[in-house]
């Protein structure tokens, strides 16, 4: 049985929230505030004078006693009809009459009248704790005066529910709160009165209090839902486990029972900050440099040109400034193919950054290379600050000042390896974005889901990704393994942002790579690490290798929610298709759980059913089911298909609990060892109850012994 207890001011919608509340439970529902009414309408109708300066209270106490011992008042409890009767008749509009609300006053406010009443209120609330009861012993909400504190104090949920004195006013009139303006006296002085005999302004210790003032009545109900809820859970764990008192438990075990749930993280707004990007030909320190200033190894570095290939944003700090880094991959003219496409991201890079820091090769010298970029970089605009890179000697700055006859000012000599003079640049460099016009970057908000982008190499990721962004984000070409840093990415999809991680490929084999091929794998792995959903994406033009299906269970390895992405959908013929719904039933057997989206990255076909199927999964990824509905539902289960005999003895489950979400992990306790046949019927027959559609499910089994008498 559950008691919710919600007081508060006159105005707050107490009654039909409350009403609404123990409609969605199936709980009873008990006006404290009505019964007080009715004894006031039977206190006038047997006569009694409560227009005196002094009435008699001691016959008013009578009459009001006699009214409950005899049976003459009868509370509706139904939330749907909360009707009430005296001697038979229905008094619920009568109570609401104008000669009730100016008398009522008289009744409430004598102290014996409210101990018999409470009392009363206090017997309602316990006979809804039997299975005959209108609830069949669930429980019931009380709203009213003293609930929380007088007469349910030990309920499990108590609520002071308030609002501004000009809202409640206007909800009361049925007006707007700028229209109420006059009539805010009639709350007020409704309020001075109850205050008298009750205090409803600030919540006791242990009462909640919830505002609604800039709340509808559906958010209102959500919260207070939300609240009963999570009640019902807790004290769901308190019945069920009554099955372990006869087995031993370890502190761990305690834990798990009586441990919290994961919270969600609220979405933030993004902060513009600068934006700084790192420019340069190939092989001269750039991804070196990048990692040196954000004081870890971020960017894929290898002593060969073109190692970057994408423009890569990475969130970064120095003296007490935020600014946005970005790298990208060597700049050069006169290319073709990939090498194309990289000098082309790196010139975006450019225009959409605030200031500009090109480095230069010191031990090589000035370049034709160098000059045409400088060219270029003049004819954006943009701040530049000039890094001598490489140079780590007592000659550092002499060799550096060959770089003067570039214009650019300054050249700063430094060494991305070692750390030398990037102090010196990073404070000329801010100083620039400081003078910037614009700050066109915007610092990655807290609570965006994160989705990886995973596959074996030209499975087509950065593809969907540009297809999502609606630009061209990531350098795309037929070459395999393309992309080799992590790209972090920020789209709206279906009027949602999300935060996408574009990942290098996969290899299978990852001690027979070495150099930035052997980086980027690891730096994938870490992406599926920090991701919450990974999108798995397969080529459907070519067959199902046994390397997809290794980056597949990487992915629900690492308990992640997953999307399947079949990819290039569009190139398959009636045939293909069939063969791809064959292998659906054999080569995913592990995952038909998943959820699975058929698309043309390249065309944007059906790419818009992706935001659908991506919730989906979160939502799976994150849900809780409340302990006792888990445990009813796991008895029912357990009796329908009991575990086979082991060893003359039929081992059975004792309680289970949620122990976490992301991903779900259910924690059973047995009195032996259940099969992994068994547990995979359980993990099926949860999905059939919950749903759980796109998110892995762990189910770990504690095997315990009963107590040593």
């Amino acid at each position: 049985m559950i008691t919710v207890a919600i007081d508060g001011p006159a105005g707050v919608g107490k009654s039909s929230t409350s009403r609404a509340l123990a409609e969605h439970f199936g709980l009873a529902y008990l006006d404290t505030g009505a019964m007080y009414r009715a004894s006031a309408l039977w206190c006038l109708r047997q006569g009694l004078d409560l227009d005196a300066d002094h009435p008699d209270q001691e016959a008013i106490t009578e009459a009001v006693a006699a009214s409950i011992t005899d049976g003459h008042l009868k509370m509706g409890l139904d939330p749907d009809n909360p009707v009430i009767h005296l001697d038979g008749e229905d008094i619920s509009q009568d109570i609401r009459s104008e000669q009730v609300s100016s008398h009522v006053s008289a009744v409430s406010s004598i102290p014996a009248v409210r101990r018999v009443l409470i009392a009363a209120q206090q017997a309602i609330i316990a006979e809804q704790g039997e299975t005959d009861s209108i609830s069949g012993g669930r429980g019931i909400v009380a709203e009213g005066r003293d609930i929380t504190t007088v007469v349910a104090p030990d309920a499990q949920v108590r609520v002071l529910l308030t609002a501004r004195e000009e809202v409640r006013e206007a909800r009361r009139s049925g007006q707007t709160a700028e229209e109420s303006g006059a009539g805010a006296d009639n709350v007020a002085a409704r309020d001075a009165k109850d205050a008298k005999v009750t205090s409803f302004n600030e919540a006791a210790p242990g009462v909640a209090t919830v505002d609604n003032s800039d709340m509808t009545f559906e958010q209102t109900l959500d919260t207070l839902i939300d609240m009963v809820s999570r009640a019902m859970e807790e004290d769901s764990y308190g019945q069920y486990a009554q099955a372990l008192d006869e087995y031993e438990l370890d502190e761990e075990d305690r834990t798990l029972l009586f441990g919290s749930g994961t919270s969600q993280t609220k979405q933030a707004a993004p902060r513009p900050v600068g934006v700084l990007a790192v420019v340069g030909r190939p092989n001269v320190g750039k991804s070196t440099l990048v990692n040196r200033i954000l004081g870890r190894r971020a960017a894929v570095v290898e002593d060969t040109p073109g190692v970057t290939r994408d423009r890569v944003s990475y969130e970064a700090e120095w003296a007490g400034t935020d600014f946005k880094l970005v790298d990208t991959g060597g700049w050069e003219t006169d290319v073709e193919g990939i090498e194309s496409a990289i000098a082309s991201q790196a010139q975006v890079a450019v225009g959409l950054a605030d200031a500009v820091v090109l480095v230069v090769d010191g031990q090589v010298g000035l370049t034709a290379s160098d000059e045409r970029i400088v060219k270029m970089l003049r004819a954006s605009g943009k701040p530049v600050v000039l890094a001598v890179n490489k140079l780590d000697d007592r000659m550092a700055d002499y060799t550096a000042s060959e770089f003067w006859k570039l214009g650019l000012g300054e050249p700063y000599a430094i060494s991305a390896m070692h750390g030398r003079g990037i102090g010196d640049l990073l404070d000329a460099a801010l100083e620039q974005l400081r003078k910037a016009d614009k700050t066109s970057g915007f610092l990655t908000p807290e609570g965006l889901r994160r989705v990886a982008l995973v596959g074996r190499p030209n499975v087509g990721k950065s593809s969907l990704l540009n297809q999502l962004a609606h630009e061209e984000r990531a350098v795309v070409h037929d070459l395999a393994g393309t992309t080799r840093d992590p790209v972090d990415e920020v789209v709206n999809v279906d009027g949602e942002d999300w935060l996408f991680i574009d990942t290098a490929g996969i290899k299978r084999r990852l001690h027979k790579i070495s150099g930035a091929e052997y980086y980027s794998s690891l730096r994938t792995q870490a992406a599926i690490e920090r991701s919450e959903l990974a999108l798995i994406l397969f080529d459907a033009s070519q067959p199902i290798a046994d390397q997809d299906l290794k980056v597949m269970s990487q992915a629900v390895d690492a308990g992640r929610a997953i999307v399947l992405v079949f990819n290039k959908w569009d190139l398959l013929d009636d045939f293909g298709r069939q063969r791809l719904e064959r292998l659906w039933e054999t080569e995913f057997d592990r995952v038909t759980w998943a959820e699975r989206v058929n698309l043309s990255a390249k065309t944007g076909w059906h790419t818009n059913r992706l935001a659908r199927a991506m919730r989906t999964a979160l939502d799976s990824w994150d849900q809780r089911i409340p302990t006792g509905k888990l445990n009813s539902f796991l008895g029912k289960v357990q009796a329908a298909h009991p575990h086979p005999l082991r060893g003359g003895k039929q081992p059975r489950i004792l309680f289970a609990t949620q122990a976490s979400t992301r991903p779900p992990r259910f924690v059973v306790f047995a009195s032996g060892f259940l099969e992994h046949g068994y547990r995979r019927y359980l993990e099926r027959s949860l999905r059939e109850e919950f749903g759980f559609r796109g998110s892995p499910i762990q189910i770990s089994v504690h095997i315990r012994e009963k107590k040593r008498k």
